[in-house]
């Protein structure tokens, strides 16, 4: 395993993380989960993303469950608030920030997150507010240092102007070969801002692991196939051009890389200096030791270009 530093936070973190939204809260058994993540240390795996709202509370439960008993400090724990917990339960009020906080670190078993993330920004609170909120738990102690998820570019910038208030270190969008959005604008400003990315979805929820050929029956036991994880994929990626251009790339992956499509897709990602790492879902134990070896990958400049050239009519 290989480790960055994470904007201006200080923070070392793995390149390769273990997520938990779909996964954790309740897409894999509770006995499978836990042994990915006892895995994930066991790679070298030191950071952990989660969520409150990810089954509402189940994915912290499970990951503060199996990290109970490891040295806290072997392990980095990341997690989010926004989302609604209940009808009266949502949002970046100072109320919501102080009682959602409180609510994950029982979940966590912990006595502090390393990582604090404003889920999606919250246009019915004003920003003050919000950030003022978060700096009262940095102080606290209960949060190392606090970061967004989704945020627009305007909105990052008027924090990052606000005196008296913490300092994001962290932003985490959707970023992968089908979803290269973010590396236009969010990437470099943030990096002006000493912010750093760490990207979800990475493998374009599994169509980025070439398992779905165009035109054959979806896998049993894939995620697109899960009758509640697959509701969340974009159907344009499971469409027969998208699929056919991740078969042409795997290609080149396999003969030309010497890797697998998913290492290459997770090298792709981070070959850029601005992400700090990227989040693996993972569904099995095998999966995730594939994903981890991407941090060894070595890929020719040329061979992204060739791949980025595939999709850029679909994109």
């Amino acid at each position: 395993m290989k480790y960055r530093s994470l904007g201006n936070s200080g923070l070392e973190v793995s390149i390769i993380s273990l997520g938990s939204w779909l996964t954790l809260s309740g897409g894999i058994e509770k006995k499978l989960a836990t042994a990915c993540i006892h895995k994930a240390l066991d790679l070298g795996i030191t950071l952990f993303d989660t969520a409150n709202v990810y089954g509402r509370g189940s994915a912290e439960t499970v990951l503060g469950e199996a990290l109970s008993g490891i040295k806290r400090e072997s392990y980095l724990l990341a997690t989010k608030v926004y989302g609604a917990m209940s009808e009266s339960d949502k949002g970046l009020s100072r109320a919501q920030i102080a009682k959602q906080l409180d609510a994950s670190l029982r979940r966590l078993r912990a006595d502090y997150v390393d990582l604090y993330q404003c889920h999606r920004y919250d246009s019915e609170i004003p920003l003050e507010e919000t950030m003022e909120a978060l700096t009262a738990a940095v102080r606290q102690g209960k949060v190392r240092y606090i970061g967004i998820s989704e945020w627009p570019l305007d909105k990052i910038e008027r924090a990052a102007e606000m005196p008296g208030v913490a300092r994001f270190v962290s932003s985490q969008p959707q970023y992968s070969l089908l979803w290269p959005q973010p590396q236009q604008e969010i990437f470099p400003r943030c990096a002006g801002l000493g912010i750093g990315q760490i990207v979800w979805s990475p493998l374009a929820q599994g169509v980025l692991t070439g398992k779905y050929p165009p035109g054959a029956p979806l896998p049993p036991g894939s995620r697109a196939a899960h009758k509640e994880m697959g509701t969340w994929m974009p159907q344009h990626w499971l469409e027969h051009p998208v699929l056919e251009a991740v078969q042409n790339i795997k290609s080149i992956a396999e003969q030309e890389a010497r890797i697998t499509l998913a290492q290459f897709a997770l090298a792709w990602v981070l070959r850029r200096a601005e992400v700090a790492s990227a989040i693996v879902g993972v569904t099995g134990v095998k999966q995730l030791s594939e994903n981890a070896a991407a941090a060894d990958a070595v890929v020719a400049p040329e061979l992204y270009e060739k791949a980025e050239k595939i999709l850029a009519p679909l994109l």
